[in-house]
């Protein structure tokens, strides 16, 4: 049985896809430049989640206002690993260090392909004001639109076709974190 706290992903041996969903107005012009750029905002905590599922749940299959584009970014591991090693859990009774912190963490309930949420959890990270720069200039190696494929699941998940729809999306398996930080963020979370 997997542990209830796991990072799941899509990587491979230099890069991890996270997700993230926005407007056209930010993620068009950033698909372009293959980075982001304005209106992306470099003032303000922007939040990767390597669960593809909990996206899809998050943003409605791409419906949401203000959450119609899914970008697939990839990063590079070692700015992954970065952020993580910087990240301080949002659950911490520490409201200072928190509120210090470069990186937040937090565990939410992993989804199923119909929105069910599962007995394990889902790390979603916030990349906070002092780290921006670095994730959009040095951590990406690239942007894809996920959109048409989340949106052709989304059509086969309501037609209850969900196997179909779930080989659609990319394959997602335990990310080998370092020890101590699986120890910092990932047990007893």
């Amino acid at each position: 049985m997997a542990p209830q706290y796991q990072i799941r992903a899509d990587y491979d041996r230099e890069t991890i896809v996270v997700y993230q969903a926005y407007t056209p107005a930010i993620a068009e012009p950033a698909l372009r430049a293959g980075h982001f750029v304005a209106p992306f905002s470099f003032h303000r905590m922007t939040w990767i989640k390597p669960s593809l599922a909990w996206l899809t749940h998050r943003s409605n299959w791409a419906t949401k206002p203000g959450q119609e584009r899914v970008l697939a970014v990839r990063i590079s591991r070692g700015g992954w690993e970065e952020a993580l090693s910087r990240a301080v859990l949002t659950t911490t009774r520490d409201r200072a260090a928190l509120a210090r912190a470069d990186v937040h963490v937090q565990w939410d309930p992993e989804r199923t392909l119909r929105g069910a949420a599962e007995n394990r959890y889902s790390i979603q990270v916030g990349i906070g004001r002092a780290l921006i720069r670095a994730f959009n200039d040095d951590w990406i190696t690239g942007l894809t639109d996920l959109t048409p494929k989340v949106r052709r699941a989304a059509a086969l998940v309501r037609d209850g076709r969900q196997a179909e729809a779930r080989r659609l999306l990319p394959p997602e398996r335990a990310y080998p974190l370092p020890g101590e930080l699986e120890s910092r963020l990932c047990r007893g979370s």
